[in-house]
């Protein structure tokens, strides 16, 4: 069983402050919208009802003029002179969604005006990030007289040297943070860059691209105004500049929302030939899923994993091959081989996620190290990231995944045996910034790098365990326990009358979500649970809640029954996303549940019964506060050990051998035999004492136990039980 971990609730605001806002009220008449919807927008900066209009009809996002950008003319003018030439020029990308689509929107534009253009992405595997000398070599003696770099090359200082010697020229797009020495290009078009202008600093790698084809278009198309030109640009291409920048989540304000919101309402209402292929083959059942609403979660959880698939296990160029295609069948063929990819990447992946639970359990100590660190020999390089931000959401601590798989990275700059190499991918949560924490290790490390809460690191074999030894030595100075606890935020509580069609509808108006414009989570407590049932295999788990007159589906992904440890009859409060559940042309409310946990009032009575517990077992209280009816609930007979032990047997037989107490006391109770917390504890301490069944405590905190079955020729002797005579010792009143 996989633990899950405890998680701190935020709430913005409460019910409460909603009803006694006057500002809320105010402008949820001026504008017909539901006062939490009106929360929303204050949590987004709004202030007054005019601003409320401006967010979300977009009446304050506007496109930025390309040409604040350093080097965009000076870029955008000798591209067109090499194009006009006929010289050949190599778009250089990386192999992520911002760079597949940024290679495709450059290749195409310059394809358009007819230069001749062709492009390179490395090999994940093979290569590895950025230019490569090799690579580099092998476009000279191609022909190439020009190398665009996009979504890459701003670090690429030793890379440029060598392309100035070999008598190419090279443009370098990029949107990462910029060091000390830029590189020595004949133009450096980066808003991140040092006297760099421009007034938005969060494009996508594809969004800088989008902004120099705009500026192209300008130099170039004379006949045209400026917003014309802009227009025509975003006509062609903004849909694949959508999509880059979801993947690569960044901040949706500003222009990037703008973006967004115009690429997916092309996506949904007129998207071409590629991209409707990759939606049908995704929907999977024979259905156009385009038919449905394009969101950014649908970009995200869908469509971006397929593209990122092929260059994560396979070569990015065929999801650039896609996005270049005008004819339908050819389209439809390379969609349904990225979605055969991704099945691939996903087999993989959840083969990963399996071992790595179990190295979990087996080694890792959640009482001593704040943070996991796991090895392997058969990783996936390409796959560890994505299983380590799931440990990370699992068990609310950071992760750090290395894999020892013997794959070389090209480069010529490892060890002889690539295998003494480990490269590694890691997670953090807020509390410890994972490159400040790789930084502390960096003596110990070949290379490593990334941002806060995501970063790449590579390490010889023999100064791992040193590694795990310092980088939790770090953590426990970042927490303020060694058991680190992740912070869920939500936007604010709604009650059971708040859960409406229209309220879910409204939601739709803050679209494009991202980073900076999340999806709205709410909170609402004191939910009783009418119904548990696991699906997806026994993966996620559908529930049903209820609360006054209202009656929900709860969907809660990627943990079982058992993990969230949670029953019939219990009260519990939800934290969630509101959705409209569309099947068979019925549409109905569901929430998506991003945590759960018993309601105060529950949570309070089950701390009580394990305070009183460890009263008990500690002799720490008088025997004559406890009426005759209540030491007969405490202590247990010869019939609640046969209850509970041929229960447990029964179980076994089903191959179900690990239980909290709470899932305990619940089997019990669906099968008519009530036993409270203090008497089921005992009951599970005579069983391992007393050697009539096989107790493994697994997790002391959560209080979960495996379970073995033990023969036994003769009836346990009960009397025998130390544990049992000092119980009934200890209420004898003298």
């Amino acid at each position: 069983m996989s633990l899950r971990k405890p998680r701190r609730w935020l709430v913005k605001a409460s019910h409460e402050e909603i009803e006694k806002s006057a500002q809320v009220e105010r402008i949820s008449k001026e504008l017909g919208i539901c006062a939490p919807t009106v929360q929303l927008l204050l949590n987004r900066g709004c202030i007054t009802a005019a601003d409320c209009t401006d967010f979300l009809e977009k009446k304050t996002e506007k496109l930025h003029d390309p040409f604040l950008m350093k080097d965009m003319e000076k870029a955008a003018k000798h591209i067109l002179e090499v194009a006009r030439s006929g010289k050949r020029i190599i778009v250089y990308g990386d192999y992520d969604v911002d760079g597949v689509t940024s290679v495709s929107i450059l290749y195409m534009y310059l394809k358009s005006i007819g230069a001749d253009v062709g492009f390179y992405i490395p090999s994940r595997l093979g290569e590895g990030y950025g230019m490569s000398h090799a690579s580099l070599c092998k476009l000279h003696s191609e022909g190439c007289s020009m190398i665009i770099t996009v979504d890459t090359g701003i670090t690429a200082t030793e890379e440029a040297k060598l392309i100035k010697e070999l008598g190419m020229e090279l443009i370098i797009t990029d949107h990462h943070e910029c060091y000390a020495n830029v590189p020595e290009a004949y133009a450096v078009v980066n808003p991140k860059q040092p006297e760099c202008s421009y007034p938005f600093k969060e494009l996508a790698g594809v969004g800088v691209v989008f902004k120099l084809l705009t500026a192209m278009e300008i130099v170039n198309r004379s006949d045209l105004t400026s917003i014309e030109a802009v227009r025509s640009v975003a006509e062609s291409y903004i849909d694949l500049v959508a999509i880059g920048t979801v993947a690569d989540v960044m901040p949706l304000r500003d222009e990037n929302r703008l973006i967004v919101s115009k690429g997916l309402g092309m996506v949904e209402n007129n998207p071409r030939v590629s991209l409707e292929a990759l939606l049908d083959a995704s929907a999977g059942d024979g259905k156009s899923s385009h038919k449905h609403k394009i969101t950014s979660g649908y970009i995200g959880y869908t469509i971006a994993p397929r593209v990122n698939a092929a260059g994560r296990i396979r070569s990015a160029s065929i999801a650039v091959e896609l996005f270049l295609s005008e004819d339908t069948a050819r389209a439809r063929m390379l969609a349904d081989e990225l979605c055969e990819i991704n099945k691939e990447r996903q087999i993989e992946e959840n083969k990963i996620i399996e071992q790595a639970f179990s190295k979990i359990n087996e080694e890792h100590d959640f009482a001593h190290d704040p943070v996991i660190v796991l090895a392997d020999e058969s990783w996936h390089h390409g796959i560890i990231g994505i299983v380590a931000s799931k440990i990370t959401e699992k068990y609310s601590r950071p992760c750090i995944l290395i894999s020892f798989d013997d794959v070389g990275d090209g480069s010529g700059e490892l060890s002889d045996n690539d295998s003494d190499v480990g490269k590694g991918s890691g997670r953090s949560i807020k509390g410890m910034n994972l490159v400040d924490a790789l930084t502390h290790c960096s003596d110990l490390l070949l290379k490593y790098g990334g941002h806060e809460l995501a970063a790449g690191l590579s390490i010889e074999r023999g100064k791992l365990e040193d590694f795990k030894q310092r980088i939790n030595d770090f953590a426990r100075g970042c927490f303020d326990s060694e058991q680190p606890v992740a912070a869920l935020e939500a936007e604010c509580e709604l009650y059971s009358h708040d859960i409406t069609m229209n309220q879910a509808i409204e939601l739709y108006g803050l679209e494009p979500y991202g980073v900076s414009n999340p999806v709205p989570v709410f909170v609402m407590y004191g939910m009783k649970v009418s119904h548990v049932s696991s699906v997806g295999g026994g993966k996620h788990t559908k529930l049903t809640l209820s609360k006054d007159n209202l009656v929900v589906t709860a969907m809660y992904f990627r943990y079982s029954p058992a993990e969230i440890d949670v029953y019939e009859n219990d009260v519990i409060d939800v934290m969630f996303n509101l959705d409209i559940n569309e099947y068979q042309n019925m549409k109905s409310l569901q929430y998506i549940v991003k945590d759960i946990r018993l309601s105060k009032d529950q949570a309070e009575f089950e701390n009580n019964e394990r305070a009183l517990y460890q009263r008990i077992n500690e002799g720490v209280f008088d025997p004559a506060e406890f009426t005759a009816e209540e030491v007969e609930s405490i202590i247990p007979q010869r019939s609640d050990f046969a209850v509970i032990y041929n229960l447990l047997k029964k179980e076994l037989r089903l191959d179900h051998d690990t239980f909290s107490i709470r899932a305990l006391c619940k089997l019990l109770s669906s099968n008519g035999v009530p036993n409270r917390y203090v008497k089921v504890k005992y009951i599970i301490r005579v069983f391992q004492e007393m050697n009539i069944l096989g107790v493994d405590e697994i997790d002391q905190n959560a209080e979960i136990y495996r379970f073995k079955y033990i023969y036994v020729k003769n009836k346990a002797d009960l009397d025998k039980s130390n544990i049992l005579r000092k119980l009934k010792s200890s209420f004898i009143v003298r």
